[in-house]
This record gives structure tokens, sequence and C-alpha cells, in this order.
């Protein structure tokens, strides 16, 4: 058969094309999900039942030392999605709108999106509620918001609007006559379908898209698919909470206050006592303690089958080959350690994370790292990975560019992790090195300093605050921090 030079033409140009898209930047997929600490079987968890997560890690790299930058929801969105610490911007707490103060900022998606992508968004991505508000700018599309505090039995909240339900749906904690309105269930096991609760729907939403996106679209795409379980309250289907014997679930080894720390660092109260039937003291009682950690683990694993949903649906739209896909946790949770609950402290509970990071190409299938992370290093690598060159932007990027750690988990780029929580009376800048973590508290009142030092060789658990002991180990972290700038002041709230 002869060729006629129209057809080698054609030829030609279905070559060249072929090499162009084999050059085609990566998709992201970024899968943020609330209130996760490393409860996860590829975190050695032995009883935690999460085999979408654990296939999402043996396909990539796990990051065994990754801490968020404040163990504050919202905070700690703004710290991946400007890829700035709190303590650099003053985002610290509810309320403040990061636009207000950098008007030009560019966040994450949208440096993907200004070099050529589409971004997509769906669930709990940036925190709405609480006074914040979602960012119409990082998307290409609008965002698909769906509920966190949700309930299926009417017996959790007799149909009225709970006080954590008015704060995620900015309508407040209080009634109109200012009154706080009723507690709802800390947990619920109804017999339904997974698309009973947000997770599923959002999971399903990002399957249809990546449908849509296969289909219709000839650009990279970056998506963002948030989770809410394991947040509170517990509401997950009857069938995630049978798998687990309430008697094997692990409980707190110590419930006690650290000694010699001061008062203000321990977590008490605060968002648990808005969930009834949970008692307003703390430390809880055994039968209490062992039931909220149930339900801690029904959600992970609840959430953790949402997860597979969406990377089965990377699979079946041909995705899987180039798509990085990140999977990370906002911030810890105390679990019951130290008595406290939630997060909101400088604690390891509540500022260690899960990281996991499938990068085709790059990452080694099963790989692992000990290389201290933070949140805010999420946006330079991803940056890095797909090829975009730095951002020009306002806000401070206080990240740095783990690719180097993905191709070889022995790489050293960080020494320390650095986190803040700034409380009512006292801003806490804490580091967490190999061995030690020290937090320098500030009082906000008159500026006076005090330390909490922690050795996790001798002392995993955080029993005693040596600051006043190890006066070698304080002054070589004292002095590792005054590496760092001072801290902002917080961002004051809009109409105060």
């Amino acid at each position: 058969m002869r060729l006629n030079y129209n057809t080698l033409s054609l030829l030609f140009l279905c070559f060249i094309g072929t090499l162009l898209r084999g050059a085609d930047r990566p998709n992201v997929l970024l899968i943020l999900v609330d209130d996760l600490k490393p409860s996860i079987g590829a975190y050695g968890d032995s009883v935690a039942i999460t085999p979408q997560i654990d296939r999402l890690a043996s396909e990539g790299m796990r990051f065994e030392s990754a801490y968020c930058n404040q163990s504050v929801c919202m905070a700690s969105r703004y710290n991946l999605m400007l890829g700035s610490r709190s303590s650099s911007t003053g985002f610290y707490s509810f309320g403040t709108q990061f636009r207000e103060v950098y008007p030009d900022a560019i966040t994450l998606p949208q440096h993907f999106m200004n070099n050529g992508y589409v971004a997509h968004s769906m669930g709990k991505v940036f925190h709405i509620g609480h006074g914040n508000t979602n960012d119409d700018a990082s998307w290409s599309v609008p965002h698909y918001k769906d509920k966190v505090i949700e309930y299926v039995d009417p017996e959790s909240n007799h149909r009225e609007l709970t006080r954590e339900e008015g704060l995620f749906t900015n309508q407040g904690s209080r009634d109109e006559n200012g009154e706080l309105r009723p507690r709802g269930a800390a947990w619920e096991s109804p017999d339904v379908l997974d698309y009973a609760y947000a997770d599923a729907r959002v999971a399903e939403t990002a399957v249809d898209r990546l449908r849509w996106l296969k289909e219709n679209e000839d650009k990279p795409f970056f998506m963002a698919v948030g989770f809410v379980r394991p947040h509170l309250p517990f509401s997950a289907p009857k069938k995630y909470w049978d798998m687990y014997d309430r008697y094997e679930l692990p409980m707190p080894e110590f419930e006690d206050a650290p000694e010699g720390a001061p008062k203000f660092a321990v977590k008490r109260g605060g968002e648990i006592n808005a969930f009834k039937p949970v008692p307003i003291v703390e430390p809880f009682a055994e039968d209490m303690t062992r039931q909220l950690i149930h339900g801690y683990y029904a959600s992970v694993s609840y959430m953790d089958a949402q997860v597979g949903k969406v990377l089965d649906g990377l699979e079946a739209h041909g995705f899987s080959d180039d798509t990085i896909v990140v999977l990370w946790g906002d911030h810890g949770w105390h679990l019951g350690d130290h008595g406290s609950w939630t997060k909101h402290s400088n604690y390891e509970q509540s500022n260690r994370i899960p990281i996991i990071v499938k990068a085709p190409g790059v990452t080694k299938a099963g790989s692992m790292t000990q290389q201290l992370a933070e949140t805010v290093d999420i946006y330079p690598t991803l940056a890095s990975l797909a090829g975009l060159p730095a951002p020009k932007t306002s806000q401070p990027i206080d990240g740095l560019d783990m690719t180097p750690v993905l191709k070889n988990g022995g790489k050293r780029i960080r020494e320390y992790a650095y986190h803040a929580y700034n409380k009512r009376t006292h801003l806490g800048r804490a580091l967490r090195d190999e061995r030690y973590r020290i937090v320098e508290w500030t009082s906000h009142e008159n500026g006076k300093i005090v330390y909490e030092l922690y050795d996790y060789e001798k002392d995993y658990l955080e029993t005693v605050n040596i600051a006043a002991i190890d006066l070698n180990a304080l002054n070589y972290m004292k002095a590792l921090l005054a590496k760092e700038p001072p801290a902002k002041a917080q961002v004051r709230r809009r109409g105060r």
C-alpha cells in the first residue's frame, strides 16, 4: 500500500500530538479529611479498618512525621490553600476572611488555574461556617457544598437546629432570642445506606465530575474532595460501627495533664460540650470514653469507604496513571489523651497528621519517610510536581518543596516542623524535631513567656514538662525557635 503526502502528514501530526499529550501536566486530586489523626492501618494502627487509604499508601509515599501548622480547622485549611503559616498571616481564629487582608492572594487551586488547569471542589475544602465562607475565586465552577453536622435519626436532634448546625450554617449557636440552641447527639448508627450522609454524596459527585472531565475537558484538572467524617457527630451507618468490637478498641494511655505544664496549655471542654449526652467535665468515665472512641473509628471506616469510591473513579475513567493524589488530614484529635477531646492544643495528638502522596513516575510504591513535614509544604510541592513556576503572590509562602523527599525518603530538607496555637490568654509557638517539642507560650497581657518541653524518646505520652529540668535540651530548642520570625498578632474578626 502506497502512502501519499497527505497521509504521511496526517500520521506525522498524530505522532506529534501523541508526544504532546504525553508531555501534558499531571492532574491533581487533593483529598482533605476533617479531624483525621493517623488512626489508619498504613500508619501502624492495628485496629483501624482503612483498606482504601491503605491501598493509596501502598501505591505512594506516606509521611510518618507530618504536622499541621495549627490545630484549628479553618486556620489549617488556610495554611493549606495559602501555603502560609497562621503565625505569618495572623489567621488563627474563625470569622477571619483571608481576602480582606490579602485581596490578591493566589490560592493553591488558583495557581493551577493560572497555569492552564480547571479547578473543581466538593465537600469540606475551605471551612464554611463559624463566620467563614467559600472562596469562589479558587474554582473554575461553583463549589459543591454539603453538610458537616448531619443526623438521620430524628431523636438525635428532634428536628431542631442544634448549636453546631447553627455554627456550620453561619446562623450562630444561639437562636433569635439569644438562647443557646439545643445540643445534638454525639453519635448515631442507623441502618442506612452510605448516601444517607454527606461524605458518600460528595464521593458520588467527585466520580460524576471525573466522568464529565473525561468526556468534555481537554485541560488538566485540579480536584479537591473534602470529607467531614470523623468530625463530630459520629454519624455513620450501622455497618461501620459493627466492624469494631468496642472492648478491643485502644483506650487513652494517659488521661492527666502533663506534670509541670501550664494549666492553660491543656484543652478542656469546647466543641465536645455541644453534643449530648457528653458530660461537661473531663476526663470522662470509661463507658463514655469507649463509646466516643468507637464512634471515631466507625466514622474513619465510613470515610475510608468513600475515599475508595473516588480512587475507583480515577481508575475507571483512565486517570490513575497521570494524576497526583494527596490525602491530608487537617489536624489531629486527642481522643481522650491528656483527658482532652477534639483538637485545639499544641500537643502531639492534636498536631500530628497523615499525609500520603502518590505521584506517578516520582514516588515508589509503598514507600515512607520520617522527614518532618508541614501542611504548608503541600502547596510548593504540588506546584513543583506539576512543573508550575513559583507563584507571584502577596501572601507569604512558608512551605518547602518536598519533591526530593518523594523521590528518596531518606532525603532531609526540614530539621523540624513548626506549628502554633493561639489561646485567649497566650500564643504558643512550637517546634517538633525528631526528638523534642518546645512550646513557647507568650502572654497576651504582659508578654511573659513560659515554656513546655517534651522528650519523645523517653516520654512519648507527654507526661512531664522537662523545660525546667533539661536546660541543655531547652536551650537547643530555643535556638532553633529563634530562627523563626516573630508571630503576627491575630487578625480581628469582621465586625469586631
